[in-house]
């Protein structure tokens, strides 16, 4: 299995604190927000992991990555602004066309914060053999409305994704947690010749259900999207040690 980690954007609502430091590499305690993530991985035993970036803060990552005794594959995505960036479906994208990946790839967010281990999740999609999307249950309709909202059947199946619905049918938040078995990965060049957007990861899955079987799994514990400075502060207060 390929572990992808998209740390390509350039968290502009975290400003000023994301000027000159990649959301990824923002302190939580005594660790890097990105240290967490690698400590997930390890944990699968798996060291075949890949990091994509900006090209601002490609060298900053390349010293990052010093500190662990395997190689961490940093990938630059060539941008150099949050108005050229690629989104989340572009990161992949890039680099499915730019490396041989010939196995299941696991794609997790850069600015996922969580407390529970990969190792079920991994094990049964591994299983099933189809697209399996991470979720998240919030607990609160008001919240949901600041994610992506997913509706499953009586079979774990994804039926209806929503970004950010000004009234949610449900409380299930799409993490960016997400795990693409091999044959499935070439669905994403269909995607991308029909034009579609790129920047959400959201509106892939959307898609992608309506193309294939793709299962939820939802978490228990803690998670934090860190995407602005509020979910910053909570997570340190849950993760700061």
């Amino acid at each position: 299995m390929k572990v992808l980690i998209l740390a390509a954007g350039y968290g502009t609502r975290l400003y000023p604190l994301t000027i000159d430091m990649p959301k990824a590499l923002l302190e939580i305690g005594n660790k890097r927000l990105i240290d967490f993530l690698i400590d997930k991985i390890k944990a699968l035993g798996e060291k075949d992991i890949a990091v994509v970036v900006n090209d601002r803060f490609y060298f900053d990552f390349l010293e990052w990555s010093k500190q662990y005794s395997f190689p961490i594959d940093i990938i630059n995505d060539q941008t150099k602004t949050p108005e050229e960036r690629l989104g989340a479906v572009g990161d992949i994208e890039y680099v499915l066309k730019n490396k041989d990946i010939q196995d299941d790839l696991l794609v997790l967010g850069g600015d996922n914060l969580f407390s529970w281990d990969l190792n079920e999740f991994c094990e049964s999609a591994s299983k099933i053999a189809k697209p399996v999307i991470g979720l998240y249950d919030i607990g609160s309709l008001e919240e949901a409305t600041r994610f992506g909202v997913v509706s499953l059947d009586g079979q774990g199946r994804i039926v209806n994704l929503e970004e950010k619905p000004s009234l949610p049918k449900t409380t299930l938040a799409a993490t960016c947690i997400y795990f693409f078995p091999k044959p499935s990965l070439g669905l994403m060049d269909e995607y991308s010749s029909l034009k579609h957007d790129k920047d959400t990861s959201g509106q892939y899955i959307s898609w992608l259900a309506k193309k294939t079987d793709v299962r939820g799994h939802v978490f228990k514990g803690d998670w934090f999207d860190i995407g602005h400075k509020d979910s910053l502060e909570q997570a340190k207060k849950s993760f700061g040690y």
